[in-house]
């Protein structure tokens, strides 16, 4: 059920991340998600990409910082309180969020979370309890 992301330290300076998104389409590797937070010198670019593995693997091959995580993805109705809903069903079960991000898929009125949490296997099963939907990485990845 855990989803492979990709961190990228990314100097922040002009043309750096245009070489990174350079480096994966010329591998045929397809984004998913993506989120950037960044700093005075240098961003965290996080990705959700279609082969994580060799996402990984040409950029290291390419001289790119770069580490996966395991995150959960879940879906959610695009309606009030949804995103409540599992923010609240984690923090009764006592799961910190660390940071999360989310992105829209194909299907109408429905969303995406991705979610970096202190214990990724409690809160899989927390959710999943509590009717929320844990998106499988395979799914994901064939988006």
């Amino acid at each position: 059920m855990l989803v492979k992301q990709i961190s990228v330290f990314v100097e922040n300076s002009k043309g750096k991340l245009s070489r990174v998104t350079e480096i994966l389409a010329q591998n045929g590797i397809n984004l998913r998600a993506l989120s950037i937070a960044d700093t005075t010198d240098f961003g965290i670019l996080r990705l959700i990409v279609q082969n994580p593995e060799k996402a990984y693997d040409v950029l290291k091959q390419n001289g790119v910082t770069v580490k996966t995580t395991d995150v959960i993805v879940v879906k959610i109705n695009d309606r009030p309180a949804a995103l409540h809903n599992v923010l609240a069903r984690l923090s009764e079960a006592d799961i910190a969020v660390e940071y999360m991000y989310a992105f829209v898929g194909k299907e109408r009125d429905a969303a995406y979370v991705i979610i970096k949490s202190d214990n990724s296997e409690k809160a899989v099963k927390e959710l999943s309890k509590g009717g929320i939907t844990v998106v499988p990485a395979k799914d994901i990845y064939e988006m």
